[in-house]
């Protein structure tokens, strides 16, 4: 459906009813808690409170990858955040993050507890943490850098942009849907020439470049999130970016990290919560539910 009405802002805003779509209900122009709600702690120093989205896939993924390297400080406990249910604006969390956005992060490490929010933010955080998935060399950490913030600047237009209008508004736009299928083709055309030329983003090491971009770029490629959308970008479009797609998503650590604060999808990839290496194991939704637990 094309919707060709004419809208006349009024000359002052106001906030007068829900704005329609699928997170209607959650959706506010203020910040701050609606709730007073206190957050779990667990074991480990590090305290993720997350989902399953892709923006919360990238902390999951790092953190899963450190311990894969042998970064035993790494260990964490993740612990479901389900914005579709407004708890990111518990009091709890929105002390750790005042944007009221998931994925958020607590370390309790040191003397006194650092709080971390903003995904790209806490990436770098735990980068530097641990020496990890950083170049040394200056040219090399240049790249991956401006890589990692090329994700950080594009992929707003991409979930806000194009998921939003494509998938959940309440309508079909074609003005919308047109500008910014165009955006997200034209930013899978920018990877897919970097990717032509080199393994990986930032090179022929795999880095947080890598690490910041999957969880968007990789399921866009393969036809894996907002429905129908890889049949209507024409994904097969992008070669190196589905061969890179593949790639790094054959990563154990990247198949467990996308598990981490899951809800939706096969019960065996679902680990609600997440707090020891062993609960991949045990505690997946479908051994959960079998029969004699």
């Amino acid at each position: 459906m094309t919707d060709s009405s004419t809208y006349t802002p009024p000359e002052v805003w106001k906030w007068e009813k829900e704005n329609g779509g699928e997170f209607a209900s959650i959706n506010r122009p203020i910040a701050g808690p609606t709730h007073e709600k206190d957050l779990p702690i667990g074991k480990h120093p590090l305290q993720l409170y997350s989902l399953a989205t892709p923006n919360g896939v990238k902390v999951t993924v790092m953190l899963e990858e450190l311990l894969a390297l042998g970064h035993s400080g790494a260990e964490y406990d993740a612990w479901p955040i389900r914005i579709n249910k407004g708890e990111q604006f518990g009091s709890g969390f929105v002390a750790v993050n005042p944007n009221s956005k998931i994925p958020a992060l607590m370390d309790r490490s040191g003397p006194r507890p650092i709080r971390i929010f903003e995904s790209g933010a806490i990436l770098l955080y735990l980068a530097e943490k641990f020496g990890a998935f950083l170049p040394a060399d200056t040219a090399q950490r240049a790249e991956c850098l401006s890589w990692f913030f090329w994700q950080v600047g594009a992929a707003p237009f991409l979930g806000g942009g194009f998921g939003h209008f494509y998938m959940y508004a309440p309508s079909k736009m074609e003005y919308p849907i047109d500008r910014y299928t165009m955006e997200a083709k034209r930013q899978l055309d920018v990877l897919n020439r970097r990717l032509a030329e080199s393994r990986y983003l930032a090179g022929d090491e795999y880095t947080l470049a890598d690490i910041i971009t999957w969880p968007w770029y990789g399921p866009l490629a393969k036809g894996q999130i907002y429905g129908n959308s890889g049949t209507f970008l024409s994904v097969h479009e992008y070669p190196h970016v589905r061969r890179w797609a593949d790639e790094i998503g054959a990563r154990p650590a990247v198949k467990r990290g996308r598990m981490v604060n899951r809800f939706n999808g096969d019960p065996a990839n679902q680990l609600h919560e997440r707090h020891d290496a062993s609960d991949f194991e045990t505690k997946t939704q479908d051994r959960l539910a079998a029969p004699g637990r």
